[in-house]
């Protein structure tokens, strides 16, 4: 497992570093498929809070602190009642809100009433709340933090910079409330050096590889993760 899991965590870093977003949507489905819902989950969180805290000595200068902290303080105050939801569902449930998660964060981009919504102060609000649930509750924060800055007409530059800080802090909460993944400590120090490692390759790469191409390679590996999720979830209903 660790042999797929590697490959995965590199690529899932690379293509976080050059787009700013989609290291848990790249990596859910090949932990969901080798680990589980939960424990797959558990290790993509530790996983994204190692990529995010990776990335941000490199982008420090152009975050906007206050900008993030109207994001961050409603999802931490949301991230308990993710906890929650994931400690009551059953497996095959879990794994079936996972597939819907993943599939709304493909999808949401094309919203723009989203976008709409999600404008001023109160849309910052309700984007945070939003993204902290779904990241403990998935890893897939993305969408209401992407729709919001779209609405508020974020520049991208700044808000590639700024989401890292804020997956730094739902990631961390979302470890604090999931706990550590119940791996082997050096199936997990490979598996962090690989997400390291493609932070630092996704660096050298991204004077050199155009966003639009990673993200058509995201969008690609992150659809057959969301449905080889899907079909887990339905198995596992029938078993």
């Amino acid at each position: 497992m660790l042999l797929a899991a590697a490959p995965a965590a590199f690529v899932a870093a690379v293509i976080q570093r050059i787009t700013g977003l989609g290291f848990v949507l790249v990596l859910i489905g090949p932990v969901v498929l080798l680990y589980g819902g939960r424990e797959g989950v558990t290790l993509g969180v530790l996983l994204a809070l190692v990529a995010s805290l990776a990335a941000v000595p490199l982008v420090w200068r152009e975050v906007e602190w206050r900008r993030s902290w109207w994001l961050i303080w409603p999802g931490l105050v949301a991230a308990p009642a993710g906890a929650f939801v994931v400690r009551v569902l059953p497996d095959p449930a879990l794994l079936l809100m996972i597939a819907a998660l993943a599939y709304f964060a493909l999808v949401a981009g094309h919203l723009p009433a989203l976008a709409q919504a999600l404008t001023g102060r109160s849309g910052a609000v309700a984007a945070g709340a939003a993204a902290g649930f779904m990241h403990v509750a998935s890893g897939l924060s993305g969408p209401p933090l992407a729709a919001h800055a779209v609405g508020d007409r974020w520049p991208q530059r700044s808000f590639a910079a700024s989401v890292q800080v804020i997956f730094v802090a739902f990631s961390a909460v979302s470890v604090l409330l999931r706990g550590l993944p119940a791996l082997p400590s050096v199936d997990v120090t490979v598996l962090v050096a690989a997400t390291t490692a493609g932070i630092v390759v996704g660096s050298l790469l991204v004077r050199f590889v155009p966003a639009p191409i990673a993200r058509r390679a995201m969008l690609a590996i992150a659809w057959a993760g969301a449905t080889v999720v899907l079909v887990r979830g339905i198995l596992a209903l029938w078993s």
